[in-house]
């Protein structure tokens, strides 16, 4: 009992210190608070007040819109073309149009096709066209980056889009089946699978 009684006074003894040392140092730093002049404790205002105008989101769009059409079907080795139709959201004013292969082993250039052209819209509303041709390297989806770029007074502005090209049948979804399917006893289609072996 005389061991548990005086526990129980060190416990005591230690919550009464540091009551006391939380109290000196509250003081303390009020006092360096006081010291300091003009701190203010106060939250600074808000100065948003809803309502007091309205805000609209609009998504960032590039200056040029680029439609595609592919002509004929691309096969691995053949040169295949692609007309290109430009509408600019600038006008009349001039821009150029930059092509490139990110993965020369899928597809390339051929040596008569111009890496970069200056394309001068045709009427009012930014409309023009191209023609691009490309020789595709081996099946599957390949595609051609295609950059229409304008230089202005604030910078250059351009709008990028990769466009896919199917060479070859498009690949057809297979279904993986796991396990076989069986008849039980009663008719019943049941699918079993292999045990696993550890």
């Amino acid at each position: 009992m005389k061991y548990q009684s005086r526990n129980s006074a060190v416990w005591v003894l230690i919550a009464v210190v540091v009551l006391a040392a939380s109290c000196n140092n509250n003081g303390s730093s009020s006092e360096k608070l006081e010291d300091q002049g003009d701190v203010s404790t106060q939250p600074p205002a808000v100065t948003f007040k809803p309502g007091g105008m309205n805000v609209h989101t609009i998504k960032p769009q590039g200056p040029v819109t680029i439609s595609y059409r592919v002509i004929g079907t691309p096969i691995v080795g053949q040169p295949v073309s692609l007309d290109l139709q430009f509408a600019s959201s600038l006008g009349t004013q001039p821009f150029r149009v930059t092509y490139r292969v990110n993965d020369p082993t899928a597809m390339q250039l051929p040596e008569s096709q111009s890496r970069t052209v200056s394309v001068s819209p045709t009427d009012s509303e930014g409309r023009s066209a191209q023609q691009v041709t490309v020789i595709p390297l081996r099946e599957g989806r390949i595609y051609l980056n295609v950059a229409a770029e304008f230089e202005t007074d604030d910078g250059s502005r351009s709008t990028v889009t990769a466009i896919p090209i199917q060479v070859g049948p498009a690949a057809p979804r297979v279904i993986l089946e796991n396990g076989t399917v069986i008849t039980d006893e009663s008719g019943e289609l049941i699918r079993t699978l292999p045990a696993k072996e550890d």
